[in-house]
């Protein structure tokens, strides 16, 4: 039994320098010969840990201005002798998972729904129609994840992506009050960025990768509103459709990689809805679908359908979870944000 706790011990101490490896610093290549200008040019794409440039391909490496292929060569050995790109047993992993911490909604059954709430190290979508509660949920989160939860989570800072111009200070004050916190560091804590048009969006991706790296563990949401928009703006009619995906697919990829493998933080994306109009020939019920096709489908960990109920009440309904069976919870829009329904 000792020995097995003393393996217990031993592998939490891999873990420990497993998780300082994992946000290893690009820095470190130095000493393996990679001099200051190439690290600078990673840096200027984004990329700022040695696990990010495991994460990217070598073509993409190439077409950073200023990397010749024999550098990149060099810079992708260089990384492989920090990192092991080995297999972790599925304890080791679990021991990994243990970093995951849940970013709460405001509404106790909607938390419920979700396991404790918004998820780090994933990617969470709302969809809905208009009025269904996205944007004042992306409102919310930006309050709530600022104060401690469970599981010994401190609270943190948010970045908010917008880019249907939606996002209201003045909305964050009435929901600070709700929670009594004070007015002016609740606004200080929000980053605000909007974009627009996609490949705008993408270029704050990489500035957002950069603020994660260069304050590490501060931030701990990452707010987008919604991430389809500018698409169906810049890429219209069938004969677009295959390119804005594949921008779309390269945007969501980058967004797995902040999410999940560089940094420890929740992502929190809304989308819209479309009319489909194949579907009145099957009987559906609900001639809707959320837009994005099966590319952001694939890569959102959890998605979760909004839809009207009465009043202010709005009904959540998980569509797709890896872990969450698929029930639904009804919240309120209140004015200090998203609560739980009154009976």
């Amino acid at each position: 039994m000792k020995a097995a706790e003393d393996q217990v011990v031993e592998d939490e101490a891999g873990y420990q320098d497993d998780e300082e490896s994992f946000f290893q610093d690009i820095d470190t290549l130095q000493k393996y010969g990679i001099n200051m200008a190439d690290l600078k040019k990673l840096k200027s794409v984004g990329i700022c840990t040695v696990k990010g440039i495991q994460m990217t391909t070598r073509r993409a490496l190439c077409n950073i201005k200023g990397l010749s292929e024999a550098k990149v060569d060099k810079i992708k050995e260089a990384a492989g002798k920090i990192l092991t790109n080995g297999f972790l047993t599925a304890f080791e992993y679990s021991a990994k998972r243990k970093q995951v911490f849940h970013v709460m909604t405001g509404s106790l059954e909607f938390d419920k729904l979700l396991g404790g709430g918004m998820e780090s190290m994933a990617i969470t979508e709302a969809f809905g129609e208009f009025r269904t509660g996205k944007t004042q949920l992306s409102h919310t989160l930006c309050v709530t994840a600022q104060l401690p939860g469970e599981d010994g989570y401190t609270g943190g800072k948010v970045i908010f992506i917008d880019t249907e111009n939606t996002f209201r200070p003045d909305r964050l004050k009435d929901i600070a009050d709700r929670f009594n916190v004070d007015h002016d560091a609740v606004l200080d804590n929000v980053l605000y960025a909007r974009a627009y048009t996609s490949e705008h969006q993408m270029e704050l991706l990489d500035f957002v990768a950069a603020k994660f790296h260069e304050e590490g563990g501060v931030f701990k949401l990452l707010i987008i509103d919604s991430i389809m928009a500018l698409f169906r703006v810049d890429f219209s009619g069938r004969g677009e459709l295959a390119e804005r995906q594949q921008k779309l697919a390269q945007m969501l990829s980058r967004l797995q990689k902040i999410s999940e493998g560089l940094y420890n933080v929740a992502v929190f994306v809304t989308n819209q809805m479309t009319a489909d109009p194949g579907a009145g020939m099957t009987f559906q019920a609900d001639p809707k679908k959320p837009i994005g096709g099966h590319i952001l489908a694939h890569a959102s960990t959890t998605r979760i359908s909004l839809r009207k109920g009465r009043g202010e009440l709005r009904i959540a309904k998980i569509f797709d979870s890896p872990d969450m069976p698929e029930n639904e919870a009804t919240f309120a829009i209140t004015p200090g944000g998203i609560a739980d329904a009154k009976e």
